[in-house]
């Protein structure tokens, strides 16, 4: 029985074969998950209807089970026809999770081709396809190492 929350089966073997400077993807509804894997990824899709389940409820979830050193999202281009003029509201719920999660990591954004160039990198091993409506909520975690 595990301890952590995170307790889906597939999730937890790809993670127990990830190390440090490893790439998770949690990908909102809009995400072209499939077609951008990394060549040593692996797509889990928990988009069950619209909203459900959110990229925060698995950003919580990864950060009971693994550690993070960075996070990064997608950088917005200011002539793209969803830009939102500012940060999106969901990047300040990211922000309070990691807050919450006693992590000093900012989110930094990388240019939206830059972000899917770093998606399909050799070190992305797992992108999770949730159903998040909200608008640029993908976010790249970079894994950490374990101190104890």
């Amino acid at each position: 029985m595990l301890l952590q929350t995170l307790i889906h089966p597939k999730i937890n073997e790809v993670l127990a074969r990830a190390g440090h400077h490893s790439k998770v993807l949690i990908a909102d509804g809009n995400y072209p998950a499939y077609n951008t894997l990394g060549p040593n990824a692996e797509l889990v899709s928990l988009n069950l209807s619209p909203g459900v389940v959110s990229c925060t409820q698995v950003l919580k979830a990864l950060l009971s089970a693994i550690p993070i050193e960075a996070a990064n999202t997608m950088g917005i281009p200011a002539d793209d026809p969803y830009a939102l003029g500012g940060d999106p509201p969901i990047w300040s719920d990211y922000r309070e999770i990691l807050k919450d999660s006693k992590l000093n990591i900012e989110l930094q954004p990388i240019q939206k081709w830059d972000f899917y160039d770093a998606v399909a990198s050799r070190d992305h091993v797992l992108t999770i396809q949730t159903a998040d409506q909200a608008l640029w909520a993908n976010l790249l975690l970079t894994i950490g190492v374990r101190k104890s």
